[in-house]
């Protein structure tokens, strides 16, 4: 991690990948990705999220924050912009990824089966910017706000 910070993120996401031991139980949602802030520091926050088959998120960024994702059950594609298109990497269970203030991505589940992951970021999410991919360029298209999107 090329972060100044001593606290590696994927680290942190890993001390929460036992959903028993979470204070919020694990739910699944039909309608929409299920998610719950697991806890809050005065350096990082943890999420968890669920995931059914063919639910995923919008084209995103974190705000500025850094962050990390663990696949803790299941298997998720995490997508990023290269050349002008969306490039896939599938994560595994127990599969992570560390990332900058400056990502871009787009998850989703594509398996036949539901998937949970743990995601952390530093410093807490205020807002996150989703975008459309529009000839190879990234167009914003909408910002969304805590306290209010989520």
């Amino acid at each position: 991690m090329t972060s100044t910070h001593a606290t590696d993120l994927l680290a942190v996401a890993g001390r929460y990948a036992d959903p028993a031991a979470w204070a919020v139980p694990l739910r699944f949602d039909r309608a929409e990705r299920w998610y719950a802030r697991l806890t809050a520091t005065d350096d990082h926050e943890v999420w968890a999220l669920s995931w059914l088959p063919g639910q995923g998120t919008d084209l995103h960024d974190h705000g500025g924050s850094s962050g990390a994702f663990l696949v803790v059950a299941g298997e998720l594609t995490e997508q990023t912009v290269s050349g002008g298109r969306l490039r896939p990497h599938r994560l595994a269970t127990g599969a992570g990824r560390r990332f900058g203030p400056r990502h871009v991505h787009q998850v989703t589940n594509r398996s036949d089966q539901p998937a949970v992951s743990v995601h952390v970021y530093r410093p807490a999410l205020r807002h996150m910017t989703h975008y459309r991919l529009v000839d190879g360029h990234l167009r914003v298209a909408e910002v969304a706000r805590a306290g209010v999107s989520w």
